[in-house]
């Protein structure tokens, strides 16, 4: 499956160049990093078995590149999709 999320990056105010390859280099060629009013991202749709897995390995490859991970971040649509109905 494919999950979808976003891990803010602790203490970093923007995606430079150099900082974007480092990204893809260690593993986050499925992410896309970006910036805003001094608060950056990588977003993530992620292959993995459960959203606890895909995010593991998204904070492993984010600290590889050298990075930490401050917060993660789900849209509560996106998770409310993921949430199995009654019927």
């Amino acid at each position: 499956m494919i999950w979808r999320f976003a891990l803010r990056l602790k203490d970093v105010r923007e995606i430079d160049d150099t900082l974007a390859d480092a990204l893809f280099e260690s593993g986050c060629d499925d992410g896309s990093p970006w910036s805003s009013e001094g608060v950056a991202f990588v977003g993530f749709d992620r292959e993995a078995d459960s959203l606890e897995a895909a995010i593991k390995s998204a904070v492993g490859d984010i600290r590889r590149a050298g990075c930490e991970v401050d917060k993660v971040e789900i849209d509560h649509e996106e998770l409310a999709s993921w949430l199995p109905t009654a019927g």
